[in-house]
């Protein structure tokens, strides 16, 4: 299947036509750095419009990684009700996990694994886990609660 991300809704709609079989609404984190960051109300907003605009497509929605931890799972009971199909955790990301050390790895997956450990606990729609994973953390993610993984940058 081909899922597409983006944050402005009215994309997905291209998207959906050219084929996509599935959309997510996040990389917020390429955000980050432009000290622009999203909150519950944003992110709820953006899942509203775009699922007026897209009703029946699978939508995977990524809490911020920037919410505190009980912030992220009451947006993801939030997003659960209002129907969407996965949620997705982030954490730090890295441009490259080359050199690092066990630990390193640990402390940098840590924030993503901790989100879908506890949210994972409080949705019935599967939990994704992404951002900073790599072959030494993905267990841990998985053993977490996380129905499946994102590694993007990591492969």
């Amino acid at each position: 299947p081909i899922c597409v991300s983006a944050i402005k809704p009215i994309d997905f709609v291209e998207a959906v036509n050219a084929g996509a079989d599935m959309i997510e609404i996040g990389n917020f984190d390429t955000f980050y750095d432009f000290d622009i960051e999203f909150t519950s109300e944003d992110v709820l907003e953006l899942t509203q419009q775009t699922r007026k605009l897209l009703p029946t497509i699978p939508l995977s929605v990524t809490i911020p990684h920037k919410l505190s931890l009980s912030q992220q799972i009451e947006l993801a009971k939030e997003l659960e009700a209002i129907g969407v199909d996965i949620i997705q955790t982030e954490g730090k990301v890295s441009a490259n996990i080359n050199g690092l050390g066990l630990q390193e790895l640990i402390e940098l997956a840590a924030p993503t694994i901790a989100s879908a450990y506890a949210i994972s606990r409080a949705v019935n729609i599967p939990v994704m886990c992404s951002s900073g994973l790599c072959d030494v953390t993905v267990p841990l993610a998985l053993a977490a609660g996380a129905k499946g993984v994102g590694v993007g940058s990591m492969v």
